[in-house]
């Protein structure tokens, strides 16, 4: 009996260990995320799952260009995936002759899908605190995988 409850014992120690491993690397390292609807088409369609990285919203190394993951600002509880368009101190064109400034720690996120995406151009600039992640390459489907960093 006492074989058996340290041999227990051993095993849920390596998978508290594990768990922590995991736990720490979807937090600090990377993850992956499903993307559900159209704003970011045709880039990313509805249900592709995409790997994204911490590491750059770690060290605040976001580019122009750069396709996020962000809790929304008008809605905490659910994620957005944006592109960013202007960065922290940079002028963005929001009309046909008007324009807005980004503020000091904040990002312009746009869809790609202009026509069918709600994004800064409904709810301004957003806090770069509110972004997770950046998306490095989709990953399913699989005849789509594609590199998205650097574009």
């Amino acid at each position: 009996m006492r074989d058996h409850l340290v041999k227990l014992l051993g095993t849920l120690g390596y998978v508290f260990q594990y768990g922590c491993v995991v736990h720490c690397t979807f937090e600090y390292v990377g993850d992956f995320v499903l993307c559900s609807g159209p704003s970011m088409e045709p880039t990313i369609a509805s249900d592709d799952i995409l790997f994204t990285e911490h590491v750059s919203v770690l060290t605040q190394s976001m580019k122009r260009g750069d396709i996020v993951i962000a809790k929304c600002p008008t809605n905490p509880k659910q994620q957005i995936c944006k592109r960013i368009a202007a960065l922290p101190g940079e002028k963005i064109k929001t009309g046909f002759a008007s324009y807005e400034f980004v503020p000091l720690g904040h990002v312009w996120l746009e869809g790609d899908n202009s026509s069918n995406s709600t994004d800064s151009r409904s709810y301004g600039p957003v806090p770069i605190g509110l972004i997770r992640s950046k998306a490095v390459c989709k990953i399913w489907p699989p005849k789509h995988v594609t590199m998205l960093s650097g574009t």
